[in-house]
């Protein structure tokens, strides 16, 4: 199958949540074979695991990251036309007074420029980028 969607961090930590969102969990499965993530998102995953002090959260998270995450689920790059599109995003943005978090545009400029729809919790975050199609498995 294709790569149709790009997921966020909320969604992709999703299942590790006490109380997961039933919606969210079938959708993961259903489109399993179409999702990947951003190196952007790796990122905050590994640095919101790393930051818990040891316990059983943060072995069942870092669990989940090393055997579910890593190895099924496609982390996109950052690169170049990435970085073209997310420049030009936030000289837009800023122009507007509607500057964006950093991260948040560089997953967006993941989605974009590999034409997939972002998968988010977060709809404000990033309705505000141009042609971003965005998604909340939530709704």
């Amino acid at each position: 199958m294709k790569i149709r969607f790009l997921l966020d961090t909320n969604v992709l930590s999703e299942p590790v949540r006490p109380l997961p969102h039933p919606g969210v969990l079938h959708k993961l499965r259903e489109h399993e074979e179409e999702i990947a993530t951003a190196a952007p998102v790796w990122n905050e995953l590994l640095f919101g695991c790393e930051r818990l002090p040891p316990s059983r959260k943060r072995e069942a998270i870092e669990g989940y990251l090393s055997r579910t995450v890593r190895t099924s689920i496609p982390i996109l790059p950052y690169d170049q036309a990435a970085a073209e599109w997310h420049a030009a995003e936030r000289v837009r943005l800023a122009a507007l007074g509607k500057p964006p978090s950093f991260v948040d545009g560089q997953i967006a400029a993941v989605a974009k420029v590999n034409n997939l729809v972002l998968v988010t919790s977060n709809r404000a975050h990033f309705e505000i980028f141009e042609g971003l199609h965005v998604q909340d498995w939530k709704q």
